[in-house]
């Protein structure tokens, strides 16, 4: 499966699965789908009111479907309704947020994407080049990936319970704070959903120097260890 490399705030990469065609395809059906209901919803109150200036037609319908994809994902980071729904979004090859300036570019060569030859186009270069790209992408040089489920992690693994007779190990873990221990619990998920022990090892180095741990743990039992540290210190 291809994957995306994406730099997080803390300047870590996490590894996301790129987006296939039929998710994609799903996505912009969605936001179709959107754009239909919205309009159909507009020309019924506009014939009701009995509105005949064609300013106001064009300028409640037209932004809609000529401007739909590109403002949403620049104010929505990369994602409409659609994407959102399927948990896609939009991100640079380096794995840096994508840019206004790149959004454009998207939407410019989305009408070769998806007007001509009904989207054959799109779904031809997605489903062969292997990064989830269509042409637009291709220009602009990003991708769409597919955002992984926060899946819970028991509590037995790495979260206490009543346990009072517990003894943290790392006190100092106190100076973390929610984001961090956040960033550590998707490390955790990224090696073991997907195998994928960079994110861990770049993380668990951070912490130890963030900290000053000193310690000969290997970061699968370290970072569980320090959640559960975190997870004992501020509840109380």
């Amino acid at each position: 499966m291809q994957t995306i490399a994406v730099r997080t705030t803390q300047n870590v990469f996490i590894h996301y699965p790129v987006a296939s065609a039929g998710e994609r395809i799903l996505g912009y059906l969605i936001d179709r789908l959107i754009m239909v209901v919205y309009s159909f919803a507009i020309v019924g109150i506009l014939a009701r009111l009995e509105v005949k200036a064609i300013w106001v037609w064009v300028g409640l319908l037209a932004p809609v479907w000529f401007l739909f994809s590109v403002l949403f994902e620049i104010f929505m980071n990369g994602q409409t309704p659609g994407k959102r729904l399927m948990r896609l979004q939009v991100v640079r090859l380096s794995g840096t947020q994508a840019t206004v300036g790149d959004f454009v570019i998207r939407w410019i060569f989305g009408f070769i994407d998806f007007f001509i030859l009904g989207g054959a186009i799109a779904v031809i270069i997605v489903a062969a080049g292997g990064k989830g790209q269509r042409l637009g992408d291709v220009v602009a040089g990003t991708s769409v990936i597919k955002l992984s489920e926060r899946k819970e992690i028991a509590a037995s693994e790495i979260f206490i319970t009543a346990d009072d007779q517990y003894t943290p190990a790392f006190a100092q873990v106190v100076q973390l704070n929610s984001t961090d221990i956040e960033l550590m619990q998707r490390a955790l998920e990224a090696e073991r959903n997907f195998g994928n022990s960079a994110p861990l090892l770049a993380v668990a180095a951070k912490i130890r120097a963030q900290l000053g741990i000193q310690t000969d743990l290997p970061p699968e039992v370290l970072i569980p260890t320090l959640i559960k540290d975190f997870s004992h210190l501020t509840s109380r």
